[in-house]
């Protein structure tokens, strides 16, 4: 049986065709007889799948290298080529190990309790597994927490872009992507729907979704406020609180005082600030942009509106922004000064915070950075791992400072199946669990695989 993993040919579709049918020939002249029935391409993923299963890729190795051939962005490649080592996969099988240890105490009570002197009286040895225990479940928790910083570099960040109509959240999101992706109007309420861009920033891969305008009846009782017109609102508050970053754009507006001379403010629309107030302040981050600076007359002003926003956040219980309140100019000439300078700091700002949410948990060692390379897959394994860990120290009475009437309110059965499921999720997690419970996931892996010109000769 001759196998070819890959034909790497200069031409087009009319040139891969020929070189396959001339394959047969090539093979007859050399003394093997074969025909087209003979001839397969190989599937998606087909030569990975065989290292698999003769034990040279484990299932995170397998799950990394899909990662690999999807990435779009340096970070994404980055996670995924770390993942590609078997890091994970050693200290998810150091942490069954512990599992199985742990398990076989207990199930020695259960077998030889009666009939077997032991080192240590079974309070002791109770009390010796949930320490065990303990300090496996702190060991999950810091890498579950990294898997899901991991995903937001392989998904992408989730940016929602919220203001009030004609705030310029369209001028921004032209000027961020460098191109006229949505349509910009002096009318208010242009944009219905919510516009999705990708764009790599830093090499992150980063969703922005530009929304509709928010505001209420009572702040624009001239404009009749339509179906079509709400229901944009609805949807832009809907995202917006699932966003991982929410991007508040607050124009400049030029007033007059009472001398008759016009002064620049910034205020924080009602609507925009019920939507803020209700951002999660442990999931999301806020950043808070004044746009439309080119009307301030002197750039002496800006530090002035920099304070008196920041003076209404505090004021309104608005959630605070990890970085500075950032200025910003979006005018017609995408390629002006002012606008770059003021983009390019909005970018840098967005990039250090990109950094600090996708930044793992501090435990000096490599194994803790290759978790973010961890799945989504593999991180609800953990957590189904966690739960099990948590029934398992949920057993017996938790605030009893008397060992031996822990150890007799437990009951070993139960305890001891808690770790045998726990340790279960973490076999499966590697591809050493169920053999059904492997094939899906080799199925789902694979479907994300680009079908090369592979064939199989049989």
């Amino acid at each position: 049986m001759l196998h070819f993993e890959q034909l790497h040919i200069h031409g087009g579709k009319a040139i891969v065709k020929s070189i396959l049918s001339a394959i047969p020939l090539a093979a007859e002249s050399n003394g093997i007889k074969s025909n087209a029935q003979n001839i397969r391409y190989a599937e998606p993923g087909e030569f990975t799948r065989r290292a698999f299963y003769n034990n040279r890729l484990d299932l995170t190795q397998v799950e990394a290298l899909g990662d690999i051939l999807s990435a779009e962005t340096e970070q994404q490649r980055r996670i995924a080529v770390k993942g590609s080592s078997n890091v994970l996969a050693r200290q998810y099988e150091s942490w069954r190990q512990q599992l199985l240890y742990a398990r076989g105490e207990l199930e020695a009570l259960i077998d030889f309790s009666e009939d077997q002197h032991f080192d240590e009286s079974p309070s002791r040895l109770v009390g010796s597994v949930k320490k065990q225990v303990r300090g496996l479940k702190a060991q999950l928790q810091a890498s579950i927490g990294n898997a899901s910083r991991g995903e937001l570099l392989r998904n992408g960040i989730d940016v929602a872009i919220v203001g009030a109509p004609n705030a310029g959240k369209s001028s921004l999101l032209n000027c961020i992507v460098g191109r006229e992706a949505a349509i910009v109007s002096d009318e208010a309420g242009t944009t219905r729907d919510v516009i999705d861009i990708g764009v790599d920033i830093g090499g992150f891969y980063c969703k922005f979704g530009d929304l509709a305008g928010l505001r209420n009846k009572s702040s624009d009782q001239e404009v009749m406020i339509g179906s079509i017109e709400q229901e944009g609102m609805r949807r832009a508050k809907e995202r917006a609180l699932v966003a991982d970053v929410v991007v508040a754009v607050l124009s400049v507006d030029l007033s007059s005082d009472h001398n008759g001379f016009s002064m620049a403010t910034v205020d924080v629309n009602p609507e925009v600030a019920a939507t803020l107030r209700l951002c999660d302040p442990i999931k999301q981050a806020v950043v808070y942009v004044i746009n439309k600076i080119d009307l301030v007359a002197s750039s002496e002003n800006i530090p002035k509106l920099q304070v008196l926003l920041q003076k209404q956040i505090s004021d309104n219980d608005l959630p605070l922004s990890p970085v500075p309140i950032l200025v910003t100019s979006c005018t017609a000439d995408l390629h002006s000064r002012r606008v770059a300078d003021g983009i390019q700091q909005l970018l840098e700002s967005l990039i250090v915070l990109f950094k600090e949410m996708t930044a793992t948990s501090d435990e000096g060692s490599v194994a803790w950075e290759v978790s973010l390379g961890a799945t989504e897959r593999q991180r609800l394994l953990l957590e189904q791992c966690l739960k099990d860990l948590q029934s398992f120290l949920d057993q017996g009475d938790e605030d009893s400072d008397n060992q031996q009437l822990e150890a007799e309110s437990i009951d070993i059965v139960l305890a001891a199946e808690s770790l045998r499921s726990a340790a279960s999720c973490l076999a499966r997690v590697t591809g050493a669990g169920e053999a059904a419970n492997v094939e899906e996931v080799l199925g789902v892996v694979f479907e994300k695989y680009l079908h090369q010109d592979c064939i199989s000769l049989s």
